[in-house]
């Protein structure tokens, strides 16, 4: 039986176990940096495979480090174990028990997938020259744990610095078992912008005997969005969404304040540069026009999810020759979700790719990630499993060549 044969029918193998653990996640789900059932969860299922494990300091972080049987260089893969804030709605059975918490976007798979790329690689650790780290990440929704892994030293887990990294993310909207991805930008940039407006409260009978902080607002929510069509490229795209917005206590009665919060995806760093600058000057304009005071606070979050060109191209290349061209399609286009792994593969070369989990075969619209009642396909685990083995012994062969061909070509 050849290594690529041996690891397709170990990864099936570990499939059943690895939807249990995904099912135990599911049912528990935590939010935020601190996880401390979801860590121990992970912990108790890496016992015994040969791993050398640590967890955070400032975070519920697991960081796992896998010794190849030769020396060589270091690989990263990494999951992210966060649920989001909601309740879940979609009548599993075993859909979460803990109030107003739920894993809505899969992270629940992606720790299960790489609980058992660990196990099987660690079975398969003679196809390995140089070592793995195994990066399972809290906070990903919003929290910057990727940020708080990298301040903490993920990069140099293993005693040198990762020379490439991987990562992937389940889409309940893509078909089962199709794996995408693109070079350059795949995923955007986030910010926030947060703004309030302070008028002068008064009776709603007689507007004009007071500052009106709702109708300067609701004026900005407009506002913004003919900034973005008439102020910027329609090829270099800017989303502003405003998804809270609160004034007032009763309909006769001005109120002193309003405020409101916006996201705001780009996907290109002059792009946010641009809009961070144009954004609060319009704020300022507009209050300044009716006489009004304003806070207006402009956050970055990630940064824009940029594959390096190569890395994407060799991302296509495992999944083809693993599982066939057909399990393969180039993403036509970026997405405007934000994604932490970005820091990661800002500081070293990689990729990141999406695999499709939608249930059902048909082709109409079903739940998608961060819906209450979003559902995902677990057959795909075992797949995930073996494209995150593959990625990593391929990767390690690809970067010990170049390392030697480096090595060779420098001067004595």
């Amino acid at each position: 039986m050849s290594v690529d044969d041996a690891l397709r029918e170990d990864a099936q193998a570990l499939a059943p176990d690895l939807i249990q653990l995904r099912r135990q996640l599911h049912r528990h789900p935590e939010v935020g940096l601190h996880l401390p059932l979801t860590q121990r969860i992970v912990l108790k299922a890496l016992e015994g495979v040969g791993l050398e494990v640590s967890v955070g300091q400032g975070c519920s972080s697991v960081t796992a480090v896998l010794r190849g049987a030769s020396d060589g260089p270091a690989v990263l893969l990494r999951a992210d174990m966060d649920g989001l804030p909601m309740t879940e709605a979609s009548k599993l059975d075993y859909a979460s028990v803990e109030d107003g918490a739920m894993h809505a976007c899969g992270h629940d798979l992606h720790t299960a997938m790489l609980v058992g790329a660990a196990r099987l690689l660690a079975a398969h650790r003679d196809s390995l020259a140089g070592d793995v780290v195994f990066m399972f990440q809290p906070g990903e929704e919003g929290w910057d744990g990727a940020g708080q892994m990298l301040a903490e030293g993920i990069l140099e887990a293993s005693g040198q610095r990762v020379s490439s990294a991987y990562g992937m993310h389940v889409m309940a909207s893509v078909p089962t078992g199709v794996f995408t991805t693109r070079p350059g930008t795949l995923m955007a940039a986030s910010a926030g912008l947060k703004v309030t407006v302070r008028g002068a409260g008064g009776h709603g009978s007689a507007p004009h005997h007071a500052k009106d902080p709702i109708s300067v607002a609701a004026q900005l929510v407009g506002d913004l969005q003919t900034l973005i069509t008439r102020r910027f490229d329609v090829f270099d795209p800017v989303v502003l969404t405003v998804g809270s917005f609160h004034a007032g206590t009763a309909r006769t009665i001005i109120p002193d304040e309003a405020t409101f919060d916006a996201t705001i995806r780009t996907f290109s760093h002059a792009a946010q540069e641009k809009i961070e600058v144009e954004a609060l000057r319009l704020c300022e304009g507009v209050a300044a026009a009716y006489g009004v005071e304003i806070d207006a606070v402009f956050k970055r979050e990630y940064p824009a999810t940029i594959n390096h060109p190569e890395h994407a191209g060799f991302v296509e290349s495992v999944v083809t020759s693993t599982f066939g061209a057909d399990r393969y399609q180039l993403m036509a286009a970026p997405q405007a979700g934000a994604e932490d792994f970005s820091r990661v593969i800002a500081e070293v070369p990689g990729s990141y790719l999406m695999l499709g989990a939608r249930v059902g075969a048909g082709a109409g619209p079903v739940p998608d990630n961060h819906s209450p009642r979003v559902m995902f396909d677990e057959a795909v685990i075992a797949d995930g499993v073996l494209l995150h083995a593959q990625l990593a012994i391929q990767a390690l062969r690809r970067d010990a060549a170049a390392l030697a061909v480096a090595a060779g070509s420098a001067p004595a």
